[in-house]
């Protein structure tokens, strides 16, 4: 039986960026050339859809930062990305995005019942999310030329400060409450996401903007792709109080495939079982519901467990719910139903 899924957060369309174009395309239409994510193998592991995050890496033409990388580092905040860098490599992120859905590769989805019907068509359905918001001017100049694009999710902050926000260091044995809350813009920001119908992401941020978008958004809070910070205490986990407050939002958690988020010893090693994976699971269910809960993996942005390998393995995971005693409706829940949900509580 393979279950379809929606995944909450993928590196994938950077992965294309950095590959030598032209190509990029024809890297995921074909498959074959590494990475987590292809057409061919997001069909044979029943992946209806997800969001595709454009994510402007800290160096022209590198991959720095990306979790493996930044963990190893001394877990100090990187430096600052200039507007200009941010905006030329979302908009080649977005061009390669835009491209595959004129190659019928997948549909670039502006709402809920556009999800819907690429699904039931059998067509991957991506949504444009920005990880960082440094492409956006102050202005929102940018804001606007992006959502009529089809962005439609956006996390205020990488792990790094910008003119929006401060998010939090790749640091085990922390806590997010790290640095000062949203700037003015940053509130904006927020208020400009709610009116056009696109959702905030807040992994990533730290514990003071977190609590900025909590105070001001209209819309249910959702990280996107963030673990439980009692198993492992990595600041980019999420501390009891910021649960109990997605949950009282009617928000949303998808579980991160990272293995340094999800170990206890914090160590980003490929040998890590699927079974600690589900224990995050047990938790993100208890603390913020059954319908609060939806998988956010982190492919082609992260190192996950070997027994995942790459987008194929995730019923695997799915597996191991059931074997757990996860009833088949809850399972479906956290694989498609739940984002679903959101998506349309969120977006439209």
């Amino acid at each position: 039986m393979t279950i379809p899924f929606f995944d909450g957060h993928n590196d994938t369309v950077l992965r294309l960026l950095e590959l030598a174009a032209p190509g990029q395309e024809a890297a995921f239409v074909e498959g074959g050339r590494g990475g987590h994510i292809d057409l061919p193998r997001a069909k044979t592991g029943g992946m209806a859809g997800g969001f595709f995050a454009m994510f402007p890496p800290p160096l022209k033409g590198s991959l720095a930062g990306t979790v493996g990388t930044a963990a190893s580092s001394n877990g100090q905040l990187p430096p600052e990305l200039a507007v200009a860098d941010a905006q030329a490599s979302t908009n080649g992120m977005a061009s390669i995005l835009l491209r595959l859905e004129r190659m019928g590769a997948l549909a670039l989805c502006r709402s809920a019942a556009e999800v819907r019907a690429a699904i039931g068509q059998g067509t991957l359905a991506a949504i444009m999310h920005i990880e960082g918001a440094e492409a956006i001017d102050t202005e929102f100049r940018a804001l606007d030329v992006l959502y009529a694009a089809g962005l439609r999710s956006i996390g205020i902050t990488w792990s790094r400060a910008n003119a929006f926000g401060t998010g939090v260091p790749f640091r085990h044995n922390a806590d997010p409450d790290i640095g000062p809350g949203l700037s003015d813009a940053g509130k904006e920001l927020v208020r400009q996401c709610n009116r056009l119908g696109v959702m905030i992401d807040l992994s990533h941020l730290n514990a003071a903007g977190f609590r900025d978008v909590a105070d001001i958004s209209t819309h249910p809070l959702v990280a996107t792709h963030s673990n439980v910070h009692a198993i492992c205490p990595h600041a980019r986990n999420l501390v009891d109080w910021q649960l109990a407050a997605i949950r009282e939002s009617g928000g949303m958690v998808g579980l991160n495939f990272a293995t340094g988020f999800l170990r206890p010893d914090g160590k980003f090693v490929a040998d890590t079982p699927i079974e600690l994976m589900v224990r995050h699971m047990d938790a993100l269910v208890e603390a913020v519901g059954e319908d609060g809960v939806a998988l956010g993996s982190d492919f082609d942005g992260a190192m996950v467990p070997a027994e995942i390998g790459d987008v194929t393995g995730v019923q695997k995971l799915l597996q191991a719910l059931l074997d757990k005693g996860y009833g088949e409706e809850l399972v479906r829940k956290i694989a498609l139903g739940n984002w679903l949900s959101m998506i349309e509580r969120t977006i439209g």
